[in-house]
């Protein structure tokens, strides 16, 4: 199908875009803010739409009236183009005597009409409460202004409550089914916690992390937070400087410590010149430690310019832990072999590898 995808560039949208990038022959026509007034040229020939775009901070009346408009002007749009489906990334809070609240409630009534206006399937899909790699502090998610925190060694003011937690992930793997499903899937309620846990378990993992043991992962949750921490501290905090301890004999390093889980550690040697990897991960936790030669380090974040570069080399030992839905590769710059340890957190399995391949020098251009 060919998709049209507003909201594209943003918590959601980017994650359901990359998803589909990974997984699916789809076609996305992104929609970003600043090229919002472009709605119908975009949608021209498009066989559906996922509307992600929305508004959760601001004023009280603009949050209300901007979702609301951003609905109307979509349901414009689909009144003129050939949709065969509609899929509405709606809120639970939809419904709730809220601006935010009564806005979503508004906007979905709004496509629901055009939808049956036009005879596109429509599927309102209310989400629970998202978070996940890109967060934005004090704005997506608790959990990510959480992660600030523990990255600031500052401690919030926490009213603590029973909470439900969806990642941003399955979020998109729903909207994505709802484009190839005749019937609206089931939305998951996602992972029953609580906020003061959310914490805890943030601050014990990057108390670990700092010095670059890997923490328990012995969830899918687990997982997800230690992802969401990880994507958070990439660039800045890398790479991790692994001591290194030598006598008379030699040197060791320590290049992995598990607390907990399971994992699979193997060694690659690469001649000058030659580039491994060109791929990127959606789940997995992969480590790169150079333990003889020298090496590049490149990282892309998919669906976008932003790159990184990390030099390292034998005589230094560093972890260099590839965050999720960045391309990345290692290419040979020195004048002999080079020798890498890998580590995953997970035994590599070929029916579900979670390796999509990507160029890391390639740069796509996505509307911003």
């Amino acid at each position: 199908m060919r998709v049209l995808l507003t909201g594209a560039q943003g918590f959601l949208g980017w994650h359901t875009h990359a998803r589909i990038h990974a997984l699916s022959g789809h076609q996305v026509v992104p929609v970003g803010r600043t090229d919002w007034h472009r709605l119908g040229e975009l949608a021209a020939d498009c066989d559906a739409v996922i509307h992600v775009a929305g508004i959760n901070r601001g004023e009280p009346d603009e949050v209300e009236k901007g979702n609301v408009k951003l609905a109307e002007d979509l349901a414009v749009v689909m009144r003129r183009s050939p949709f065969s489906r509609m899929i509405y990334a709606d809120s639970i809070q939809a419904g709730s005597d809220t601006p935010y609240g009564r806005g979503k409630s508004r906007a979905g009534q709004i496509l629901a009409a055009a939808s049956e206006d036009v005879g596109a399937d429509f599927s309102d899909l209310r989400l629970p409460n998202l978070f996940g790699e890109g967060c934005r502090p004090n704005y997506n998610s608790f959990v990510a202004t959480f992660v600030q925190h523990v990255l600031n060694d500052s401690s919030p003011q926490i009213v603590d409550r029973p909470i439900d937690l969806l990642h941003v992930q399955d979020a998109a793997a729903v909207l994505i089914d709802a484009l190839e499903s005749p019937s609206p899937p089931a939305v998951p309620s996602g992972t029953s916690t609580t906020v003061q846990s959310v914490f805890d378990t943030l601050a014990s993992m990057y108390a670990l992390y700092q010095r670059g043991d890997i923490p328990a992962l012995a969830t899918d949750f687990d997982l997800q937070l230690f992802n969401t921490l990880r994507y958070a501290m990439f660039p800045a905090f890398y790479p991790i400087r692994l001591p290194r301890y030598a006598d008379h004999r030699g040197a060791l390093t320590e290049a992995v410590k598990v607390h907990g889980g399971q994992g699979q550690s193997f060694v690659s040697t690469t001649v000058p010149g030659v580039t491994r990897g060109e791929h990127f991960h959606l789940h997995k936790v992969e480590r790169f430690v150079v333990v003889s030669g020298r090496a590049r380090i490149e990282l892309r974040k998919v669906l976008s310019s932003d790159a990184v570069t990390f030099d390292v080399d034998g005589d230094n030992p560093a972890v260099i832990d590839m965050p999720t839905l960045w391309a990345h590769n290692i290419t040979n710059t020195g004048d002999t072999e080079v020798v890498t340890l890998f580590w995953a957190n997970e035994i590599f399995d070929p029916a579900a590898p979670d390796t999509y391949a990507e160029p890391v020098r390639k740069v796509e251009e996505v509307p911003e």
